[in-house]
C-alpha cells in the first residue's frame, strides 16, 4: 500500500542536505548530497538559475519527448539506503505506456517537485522509519 507524503522542510549543512518528508501521520528524514539538496531547495523556492542543471536538463528532455513523471514511490529501505522508481508516462495514438525505473530518491524528488507529479511511500517503509516532526514543530514554535 502506498502513502502519499510532501516535502515538509529541507535543510542545509556543509556537507549535506536533510529533507523532511511526511504527512499528518509521520514525517521522516532522507539525507541527501549537497548538489541534490541544493537542487530540491532551489526548485521548492522557485529559485531562476542562469543555465540549466542536471535535473532542469532531464525534466526538459522528458518534456520535449512527451513524457511527463507520473509518480515517485520510495519502495524500501535496506541497511539503512533508500531505494524509490520513478514512473514515466507517454501518452500515444495506440494508448498510454508507462515506464517504471530505479533511481536514487533524491533525484526522484528533485524531477518529481519540478514536474509537480506526487510522491509516495510505500507503507511497509513508513512503519520502519522513525518519525521525526517534532523536531519540525520545536523549530517553528
Amino acid at each position: 500500500m502506498l502513502v502519499e507524503v510532501d516535502i515538509k522542510r529541507v535543510i542545509g549543512t556543509p556537507s549535506a542536505y536533510a529533507v523532511f518528508l511526511g504527512n499528518a501521520e509521520k514525517t521522516f528524514v532522507l539525507s541527501v548530497g549537497p548538489g541534490v539538496g541544493a537542487a530540491i531547495s532551489m526548485t521548492l523556492e522557485g529559485v531562476e538559475k542562469v543555465r540549466p542543471l542536471t535535473h532542469d536538463l532531464i525534466s526538459s528532455i522528458l518534456a520535449g519527448l512527451g513524457v511527463r513523471v507520473e509518480r515517485v514511490v520510495i519502495n524500501d529501505l535496506r541497511a539503512g539506503t533508500f531505494f524509490a522508481r520513478l514512473y514515466l508516462r507517454e501518452d500515444g495514438e495506440e494508448g498510454a505506456r508507462v515506464v517504471e525505473l530505479d533511481a536514487r530518491p533524491s533525484d526522484c524528488m528533485v524531477i518529481a517537485t519540478q514536474s509537480g507529479a506526487p510522491i509516495f511511500v510505500d507503507r511497509s517503509v513508513l512503519e520502519r522509519v522513525e518519525d521525526v516532526g517534532h523536531l519540525l514543530k520545536n523549530e517553528n514554535g
